[in-house]
């Protein structure tokens, strides 16, 4: 199986996973607080990858300098992103979150523009803009922040995670595998939210049993195993932004599974703002981002 069609297959199947995270984030309803959830979506993968982690030879820290940018990657991909991944759905639906964290792969371009030097046409630059055009008109339809604080806790959450994937290059360069990336990452993830493993006990205490395998699922697989599928498809990427537009897709996976299993029907607001920010993030994808041939060109003229 050729690399870059490997890379792609891991890419599609994180997607599909993180996809799910939404309606099954809104299914476990107010029986978990968002603090509670985060903390699970931080300790499960956390102690699931530690334990994976002894078939893959996993490797400690290279360094002090290391252990802060695992204390980053942290919060980047667990302890802060999943607090406002789930602050944001108290308010959304998931097709709206989705959307809002699409401008995701957007961000994850200018940071490896401006610090790898992978470089953006002027046309994606004109895709950025119309993606932030597109989260007004999803803020501002009905005159005001229509979708609330949510869009806001969502937007954070879009830009942790951009902080993510872009150090997730660092530390690829200097050594660390895919699987030493996301398990350190968890780690450090459940560390920062240590505080909130009593009251996450008594959460589980109290929830329903459908509550507590949906919040099981959403710790062993879109915290789990889809940052493992997930740094894998980075890791064989000649381009960082060639697997992160693949986040574009997660709002058609959002908006369907969320009608299907909580008949949520996007208000029109959503359909227009989204339409803008998928038309802006799929330009961007196809026109915005030279191929590695082209760069390497471009870098020799």
């Amino acid at each position: 199986m050729k690399k870059n069609y490997k890379m792609h297959v891991f890419a599609f199947f994180t997607i599909l996973i993180w996809g799910s995270a939404f309606p099954f984030t809104r299914i476990i309803g107010d029986q978990f607080s968002s603090y509670t959830l985060a903390c699970v979506r931080c300790v499960v993968p956390a102690v699931f990858l530690l334990l994976l982690g002894k078939s893959f030879a996993l490797k400690k820290p290279f360094c002090k300098t290391d252990l802060l940018w695992f204390a980053i990657t942290g919060m980047g991909a667990y302890s802060a992103c999943s607090l406002f991944f789930n602050l944001g759905l108290e308010t959304l639906t998931s097709s709206t979150a989705s959307m809002v964290t699409s401008i995701a792969p957007v961000l994850t371009a200018i940071g490896v523009w401006k610090i790898y030097g992978e470089n953006i046409r002027p046309v994606g630059w004109l895709c950025i803009c119309a993606a932030f055009a597109g989260v007004c008109i999803l803020l501002l339809w009905q005159g005001s922040l229509s979708g609330g604080i949510g869009i806001l806790w969502e937007a954070l959450y879009a830009v942790v995670f951009a902080v993510y994937n872009v150090i997730c290059r660092k530390l690829g360069e200097k050594g660390y595998s895919p699987m030493d990336i996301v398990t350190w990452s968890a780690v450090f993830g459940a560390v920062e939210m240590l505080a909130f493993v009593p009251a996450t006990v008594s959460d589980f205490c109290e929830a329903t049993v459908p509550a507590a395998l949906a919040v099981l699922y959403i710790g062993l697989f879109p915290a789990g195993l889809a940052y493992i599928f997930w740094n894998r498809a980075l890791d064989m990427a000649e381009n960082t932004s060639t697997v992160s537009n693949w986040l574009f897709v997660i709002p058609l996976v959002a908006s369907v599974l969320g009608f299907v299993l909580l008949r949520e029907v996007p208000d029109m607001g959503t359909i227009i703002g989204g339409i803008v920010i998928i038309a802006s993030v799929v330009v961007f994808s196809l026109k915005g981002v030279p191929g590695s041939k082209q760069l390497d060109a471009e870098k020799n003229e």
